[in-house]
């Protein structure tokens, strides 16, 4: 089968699976984490034997999961040509599991090994090139009977994602996830932000003594922060923005993004400018989770 053709979805009793193998530093675990972002329930090095009760149970899961990948590799000490019998027992069974099979040229696989210091795991007291080399023989009769075959060989991260979102996905592939927090800058600053914006710049209802005690949540302090200069204006650019930061992460494969709009105590300005934010994105099909990290602290 050609690396760019589809992968079709015969009809299964209720549940999608996809089984990852290949070689090893072909790209299995960017394989594996680009199908959890597409909803697959995905279970890394599970023993072959064990494949048809994984499917089982999820069929069984009453909707909860509708999508299974299981990445089979050499690591499995019960890794055998007993595969293929599992194969014939599941689509018996009514589900036709789909067999992604990652390659490499033996010239690539080499340097990926080199770049991260590591062995083989076949390369026991041997060298690199003999530990490939008998993953690639053991992996021979598996390679045959892969639904879609990848060589990486060429393709970064981001081409590889690219690839198995079209062929598993294509309509699946989510859109950007975004967490919105507030927080205080007296109170130190998120350590699991990707992006920080400070305003301060806008006066501080603090200072507003029938507003102190309010919070930004609440309708009096919103309507005066909403109403300062430049609150507008801000809103507007930074979302602009984020759009377009947004269709960049997403094409360069990150799926999710944390937000965090800081005041002095994380009490009125952040909270208001965190809503207001939030709502944004979520028209903009975002899905958009606020958090006020330091509301309640004062």
């Amino acid at each position: 089968m050609s690396e760019d053709t589809p992968v079709s979805s015969p009809e299964q009793p209720g549940l999608d699976v996809v089984i990852v193998s290949g070689m090893s530093g072909a790209g299995r675990s960017t394989a594996a984490k680009c199908l959890e972002d597409l909803g697959f329930y995905v279970v890394d090095n599970l023993p072959p034997e064990l494949i048809a009760t994984m499917v089982d149970l999820g069929s069984r899961s009453q909707g909860a999961v509708t999508k299974v990948a299981v990445v089979v590799d050499v690591r499995s000490r019960a890794f055998s040509s007993d595969l293929r019998s599992i194969l014939v027992d599941l689509d018996r069974n009514g589900y036709r599991p789909k067999v992604l099979f990652l390659e490499a040229t033996e010239r690539v696989l080499i340097r990926r090994f080199e770049a991260v210091r590591r062995e083989h795991p076949l390369q026991g007291t041997g060298r690199l090139i003999d530990g490939i080399r008998a993953e690639r023989r053991l992996l021979g009769d598996l390679y045959g009977e892969a639904d879609l075959l990848l060589d990486t060989s060429e393709l970064n991260v981001h081409q590889l994602r690219q690839k198995i979102e079209a062929a598993f996905g294509a309509d699946d592939v989510p859109a950007l996830k975004a967490t919105v927090m507030s927080f205080g800058f007296k109170y130190g600053l998120p350590m699991d932000s990707d992006m920080v914006m400070d305003v301060r710049f806008l006066p501080n209802p603090h200072w507003i003594p029938e507003l102190r005690e309010h919070t930004g949540q609440e309708a009096d302090v919103r309507d005066y922060v909403l109403s300062q200069d430049g609150a507008g204006e801000f809103l507007d650019r930074y979302h602009e923005l984020l759009r377009m930061v947004g269709t960049g992460y997403q094409r360069e494969g990150k799926r999710y993004l944390t937000l965090a709009l800081g005041c002095t105590g994380g009490k009125h300005r952040s909270v208001v400018m965190a809503e207001q934010l939030s709502k944004r994105l979520s028209a903009d099909g975002v899905q958009t989770t606020v958090f006020h990290r330091d509301l309640g602290r004062e």
